[in-house]
């Protein structure tokens, strides 16, 4: 079952933010489990933002977390925050559209 992890979070490093991020995500997708994320920002509250990752599995997402790479990039992670980061894992249900 498909299973995705969020990540709350503010920051008032924008540009240092989206730059690891890519880094991670180009990461995780090629030597990690990851199949896609998508970052979004609230637009009532500027600098807090979401990040949806989504995983084949909790089990392939629990992969990717013991991943020493991810250890690292959730240090730098969490320096750039102003505020959390909040984890929330979720198990897909239903896909609708695409």
């Amino acid at each position: 079952m498909a299973f995705i992890q969020s990540i709350e979070f503010a920051t008032d490093q924008r540009s240092e933010m989206h730059d690891l991020l890519t880094r991670w995500t180009a990461d995780a997708m090629v030597s990690g489990t990851a199949q896609r994320s998508t970052l979004a920002e609230d637009r009532s509250n500027a600098g807090h933002f979401v990040m949806a990752v989504v995983f084949e599995s909790a089990e392939s997402a629990a992969e990717n977390s013991a991943r020493q790479e991810t250890g690292a990039f959730a240090a730098e992670f969490a320096a750039l925050c102003s505020e959390g980061p909040t984890f929330r894992e979720f198990d897909v249900v239903a896909v609708f559209g695409d």
